[in-house]
Parts: structure tokens; sequence; C-alpha cells
């Protein structure tokens, strides 16, 4: 029974728009589970309803660069440590870390970031405002989403074609899978990032 409605769903035209929707609010909204939503989608493309893996790989690429474009434009319109609410000093030392890593290594900020929710908003938003050329980040940032996503879906695929028992088992173990990958990726950034560029 439940099977069955994790298939429906699965097979939903509007699984992959939806898909698009959650990945994209994930660049503005640390808390939406883009992520998550990417690894579960996956975890069912093995089913012949469920959609194709390159398919979620697409989509959730194609959502995440569009965020992480528009994070770049808002801070190049509008300078994010002139708002109020990015005043507080936890928000200002992950701007001056963002800053600093910006200025030596662009490329390798914005593909670690990518998969650190809290910091990939930071950077993204101080790329724009600190005028870094659009021809430069552009670039970087879809080859960066496009990686992310990858890596997401291949979690999820791998997860629904090694655990036996069906889509419902599959969707679980995605979903604790991604969290326990999330929770370790913390921990290492805790450890080795300077203090405050995680948000905490």
């Amino acid at each position: 029974m439940i099977d069955e409605f994790v298939s429906a769903l699965a097979a939903n035209p509007w699984a992959l728009a939806a898909l698009f929707g959650l990945v994209l609010a994930d660049a503005f909204l640390v808390v939406v589970p883009g992520e998550i939503a990417v690894t579960v989608l996956a975890s069912v493309s093995f089913m012949p309803s469920g959609p194709p893996l390159w398919g979620v790989i697409l989509v959730a690429a194609a959502a995440a660069f569009a965020g992480d474009a528009a994070c770049y434009a808002l801070g190049r319109a509008f300078h994010p440590q002139r708002w109020r609410v990015m005043r507080h000093p936890r928000f200002q030392r992950v701007f001056a870390w963002a800053q600093t890593r910006l200025r030596s290594h662009v490329a390798a900020a914005i593909f670690t970031v990518r998969f650190i929710p809290f910091a990939r908003l930071a950077v993204n938003l101080t790329a724009g405002a600190t005028r870094i050329p659009a021809v430069r980040y552009l670039p970087v940032a879809a080859g960066a989403a496009t990686a992310w996503a990858a890596y997401q879906a291949l979690v999820g695929a791998a997860v629904g074609a090694i655990v036996p028992g069906g889509p419902v088992v599959a969707v679980l173990v995605s979903i604790a899978v991604a969290l326990v990958l999330g929770w370790i990726t913390d921990a290492l950034i805790a450890r080795f990032a300077p203090r405050g560029a995680t948000g905490r």
C-alpha cells in the first residue's frame, strides 16, 4: 500500500517540478531540505515508473545554479552586510570569512560551499557584493551546482539499487544517508574552517 503510494508520487509528472522548486528555495532558505529531496527522488529512479536519474541530476543542477546565481545577483544589487538582519557579529564573521576566501580562491570557495548551506548563501551573496565578474563566477557556479546535483543523486541511486525492501525502504534509507552525510560535512567544516564560517 505505502510502496504503491510512493511509486505513484515518483511517477507524477510534477515530481521533477517540485524538486526544482525545493532546490531553488534551498538557495535562500537553509531550512529547506534540497539535498534530501534530490537524494530521495534519485533513490526511486530505479523503478520503472520513477524519474530517470539523468533527469533528476539535470533538474537539480539547473535549480541549484539558478538559486546561486540569484543570490549572486541579489548581493550585487543590495550589499548584504548593510541589511539590518545581517549586522549581527556572527553574520559579519561569516561574510568576512567569505570575502577572504573569494579573494584568494574563488573556484575552491564556490565548489566547497555548494555542500554547506549557510556558507553557500554567504559566499554567493558576497561574490555579488564584492563585484566578482559574472564571467568568472557563473561558469564556476554552474560546475559546482552540477557536481553537487550529481553527487546527491548518485548517493540516492546507489541506495535505491543496493538496499532491498522496495521504494519506501529506499526513501527512508536515502533520507538517513543524506542526514548523516550532512552531519559529517558540518562536523568537518566546524573542525577545520575558521570560526564563524558555518554560521554557528
